[in-house]
């Protein structure tokens, strides 16, 4: 993502349009993670992983917070995964999208979110509408501290519910994020509206 620019805002997990802030804490870490052979990370490592950094006060007190937009810094994650420290303002949200085939996991460092999930994987490709059947919807609160991790193809949508509290998280992914599908839904009806590539949002 380039630096203080309005973009697309993305999943709780990859950064959102808005405002935001951008510090390639390295991009070259992806490639030399897989030139060096090291093991990928596994789910359980990433979520350590932002665990452990969502504990860093001076790193989460370095993100610019913005009244109404996201903004995020780049990090480096463990073996060449991508990773995002994020700014949520009161009221703000990623709105439903999936990661593809990468896993990942993220913790709240700040303030609280909320994660609204399905259980059920997607189709990956040839569709544009589908109906949600009874029983798939998952709900948790997620406060300062508290995080979760999750396998490919995981589709959600986080949010800041807050009326008047910034929230600040740190994501990670594994591979880095070959694609973003974003969806809108109605009741049931969960319609493909985007998908974005890295292009997008680096």
């Amino acid at each position: 993502m380039s630096s203080a620019h309005s973009a697309v805002p993305t999943a709780g997990s990859v950064p959102s349009p808005s405002s935001t802030v951008s510090s390639s804490a390295s991009s070259a870490s992806a490639a030399s993670a897989a030139s060096s052979g090291g093991a990928a990370p596994t789910i359980a490592e990433l979520l350590e992983f932002v665990r452990r950094t969502a504990r860093n006060e001076a790193l989460i007190a370095s993100l610019p917070l913005d009244p109404e937009g996201r903004t995020w810094i780049r990090l480096d994650g463990p073996g060449g995964s991508e990773a995002w420290l994020i700014g949520w303002p009161p009221g703000t949200g990623t709105g439903w999208h999936d990661h593809a085939d990468s896993i990942g996991a993220f913790t709240t460092a700040a303030g609280a979110l909320k994660e609204h999930s399905l259980a059920v994987r997607l189709p990956t490709d040839g569709w544009k509408t589908l109906e949600l059947t009874d029983g798939v919807d998952r709900s948790r609160e997620l406060a300062t501290g508290q995080g979760r991790a999750f396998g490919q193809n995981h589709v959600h949508e986080v949010l800041n519910e807050s009326e008047d509290v910034h929230a600040v998280s740190v994501h990670a992914y594994y591979p880095p994020l070959p694609r973003i599908r974003r969806f809108s839904r109605t009741g049931a009806v969960l319609r493909l509206e985007q998908t974005e590539s890295p292009g997008d949002w680096q």
